[in-house]
């Protein structure tokens, strides 16, 4: 008898733009499309796959330097907005007040959004009860369910910990306005670390936390297929439904970010507002052109600038 194994593949085909630079230095400033060197800044979470993205940016491009500084979501707009920098990599577009606070200085800020990435749940590798619903999400971060208790029947495993990279961090911002519905997070078991990666290192120590990061943290890079995550700990499965189970929750791989049956998406933009259309803008576009959408694709995130095809391949064994 054969047994039947399914494997789902995403594909994607790239397209290109075209950007117009400018090569004149004007000011101070002597960085062009394509050379010199600019500071700009990241929400921290994204790191992973933005130092992949520099990396072969100065490597194409030996006279630029791109230099990041990796905060939270907020510091990082704020540099912004106060002209010290002209690039921030965010997970929100700009919003209407900035905007006009910008073009009434007489810039012209843009959003150009270059991915899509899940908001992941982690838990210790001892934890068993790896589905969750929107529903007991929405409950853990609003304080309703504050021991395992609430969420999953007869569990011993105590109070909920949650732990999220910072508390300005884009990863907070998504969940007060995307689940909450711009409350605040109100709950006594609710604490902040400083980064993703301290988010890791504390749900491998604590059985009984949850964290909560950006999904380009998670995959195994020995895993070119991109349907693996880290083997410390452990991606929660997560259901629309009420009663999530393994039938109907989903982990945030490629192709249910692709066709919407993980439900925590966040778009990933960089916000610009270079008027000279030097460096700054030079990276921005290097994460929408081609090659920068194919190291997206081989990071496990989904590209925001390609067309993505999907198809279920069936592997038989005798």
């Amino acid at each position: 008898m054969k047994n039947f194994l399914f494997y789902t593949f995403v594909g994607l085909t790239l397209f290109a733009g075209v950007s117009a630079c400018s090569d004149q230095p004007k000011n101070e400033r002597t960085d062009t499309f394509s050379s010199g060197a600019i500071t700009f800044a990241s929400d921290e979470s994204f790191s992973p796959i933005i130092d992949e993205q520099i990396s072969v940016f100065e490597h194409d491009y030996p006279n630029a330097k791109v230099t990041p500084i990796y905060t939270n979501e907020l510091d990082g707009v704020n540099l912004l907005m106060k002209d010290s920098i002209r690039l921030v990599i965010t997970s929100r577009k700009f919003t209407e007040d900035e905007l006009k606070f910008l073009r009434d200085k007489t810039y012209r800020p843009v959003s150009i959004p270059f991915a899509y990435d899940g908001l992941s749940l982690i838990i210790n590798r001892a934890n068993t009860d790896s589905c969750i619903s929107l529903k007991n999400i929405k409950r853990v971060l609003r304080g309703e369910a504050t021991k395992w208790s609430d969420i999953v029947p007869d569990s011993k495993r105590g109070d909920i910990l949650v732990v999220f990279d910072n508390k300005q961090s884009s990863t907070v911002h998504y969940c007060v306005d995307s689940l909450l519905d711009g409350k605040p997070i109100d709950s006594p078991n609710i604490m902040a670390a400083k980064t993703s990666k301290e988010v890791i290192d504390y749900v491998e120590q604590t059985p009984n936390a949850i964290g909560i990061i950006g999904s380009n943290w998670l995959n195994d890079n020995r895993d070119t297929t991109n349907t693996t995550f880290k083997k410390n700990i452990t991606v929660m499965s997560v259901s629309v439904f009420d009663n999530a189970n393994a039938m109907n929750s989903w982990k945030p791989y490629q192709a249910y970010l692709y066709d919407g049956r993980y439900p925590l998406v966040r778009t990933l933009y960089a916000l610009l507002n270079d008027p000279r259309n030097g460096l700054p803008w030079g990276f921005a576009h290097f994460l929408e052109q081609p090659k920068g959408q194919l190291i997206i694709f081989k990071s496990g995130l989904l590209p925001a600038n390609a067309q993505v095809s999907i198809r279920p391949v069936i592997v038989g064994s005798e």
